[in-house]
């Protein structure tokens, strides 16, 4: 970081808690926010490579395009930089009782910006690629006193089967992303 001593942060979506010391958008006036803007409206106003992280916590599943709000996220984030996903997972309760959700996503849901891809194939519906730097899953306390909260966020295969077989039964809360963006 070049004449710089903090990293420069973008808090997308910051509401009244806006992360002391970054730059805070929100479409709503009525926040912390510094820039007022609705990421639904087009590019944010911001030149590319402007931040070294971008966090967008309970955003995504509100968004009308969740691969043009990626695709914005990439943009603004320097090559290298974090982009930081917090949404509830697509088995929890939070994920339907809010009308403002579109967008129901599962651990897995970010491979679509992957290098290899969704399927072992890059996608060609964008160019904005993303690392896994860490995914981690929050349980609900019952089953993360179990210690099975855990096994899913340490073991590849048990996170593949919870997954895919168990997560309306053992609940999923709360999915947290740390994307590296790659440029």
């Amino acid at each position: 970081m070049a004449n710089r001593e903090l990293p420069r942060i973008l808090d997308v979506g910051c509401g009244p808690h806006k992360l002391p010391g970054a730059i805070g958008i929100d479409r709503n006036p009525d926040t912390a926010a510094d820039v007022i803007c609705d990421i639904d409206c087009g590019a944010l106003p911001f030149a590319d490579d402007s931040f070294d992280r971008v966090r967008a916590s309970h955003v995504i599943e509100h968004v009308a395009d969740v691969i043009q709000t990626m695709e914005e996220f990439h943009r603004v984030t320097r090559p290298g930089g974090i982009v930081h996903v917090v949404t509830p997972h697509y088995s929890d309760y939070s994920s339907f009782c809010d009308p403002t959700h579109r967008w129901h996503l599962t651990s897995y849901s970010f491979y679509y910006f992957y290098p290899e891809g969704l399927h072992g194939e890059p996608s060609w519906y964008t160019r904005a690629r993303f690392r896994e730097r860490r995914v981690y899953i929050k349980l609900l306390r019952f089953w993360k006193a179990l210690g099975f909260e855990f096994l899913v966020n340490h073991l590849g295969w048990v996170r593949r089967f919870w997954e895919h077989y168990l997560c309306f039964i053992v609940r999923g809360k709360l999915l947290e992303f740390e994307l590296e963006v790659l440029k």
